[in-house]
């Protein structure tokens, strides 16, 4: 906790949306951020996914989210995942009330690891754990890589593309366990769905999902927001 205060210190949070600074680092975003993001309430943050309890997400895939969470993935800004962590975890303590042992993650590949220095999906599951209290525990490795999903349009092409592509690494139990899954974006939610079957296969108990957003077609209900914020290389 030390070394967080430190660096917020040393390195002001930003919004990661708009790249604001904030007045306090316990703030997950802006004050205007907070009008305009296309928030999902209500049935709107739940999506079914196979072998879960489903996936609830606080905003919906539009407007200045997508360049948000490009950055996070493409352009190097991992410490968004504290911020994102705030919203997520407040997103699951509003609609999921059943107890949680433990938070993981969709894990990406070793290649991709390597090219972008950092796991995305773990710098965001850390700070859901950090938000809910929980541990975080590592289970899955991604054993094939895999085109990434946003190139894919067909729901069916984005299932054959991630079937098998995740294994349960040696050592770990889950037998019994409550499981929180996290991800930054769901889709179709093959990736979500790959992952959960892997673990219920291994015992266990129950999964809850959580990503930052969701992107659904034909989807006219969302709260208007901004377009882009600012630029990428901010």
């Amino acid at each position: 906790m030390i070394w967080t205060w430190l660096l917020d210190l040393l390195y002001p949070p930003k919004c990661p949306f708009c790249g604001k600074l904030l007045e306090s680092p316990l703030l997950a975003l802006c004050e205007n951020c907070q009008e305009v993001i296309p928030w999902l309430e209500g049935e709107n943050a739940l999506r079914k996914i196979e072998f879960t309890e489903g996936c609830y997400s606080p905003m919906a895939y539009r407007n200045s989210v997508p360049d948000s969470i490009h950055r996070f993935k493409f352009y190097g800004c991992p410490s968004y995942g504290r911020r994102y962590g705030i919203l997520v975890a407040q997103c699951v303590q509003d609609h999921y009330t059943k107890p949680l042992d433990f938070v993981t993650w969709a894990p990406i590949s070793q290649k991709r690891l390597r090219t972008r220095g950092y796991d995305q999906g773990k710098k965001l599951a850390e700070g859901v754990a950090e938000q809910l209290g929980l541990p975080l525990q590592k289970t899955l490795k991604k054993v094939r890589h895999t085109q990434a999903q946003s190139t894919l349009s067909e729901d069916a092409q984005r299932r054959g593309n991630v079937l098998g592509a995740y294994q349960m690494l040696d050592g770990v139990n889950v037998a019994g366990k409550h499981i929180l899954l996290v991800d930054d974006v769901v889709t179709s939610g093959s990736t979500l769905e790959e992952c959960a079957s892997v673990l219920m296969e291994h015992g266990a108990a129950q999964i809850c999902c959580a990503t930052l957003a969701q992107s659904r077609k034909n989807r006219q209900n969302f709260s208007l927001g901004t377009e882009n914020c600012f630029e990428k290389n901010s």
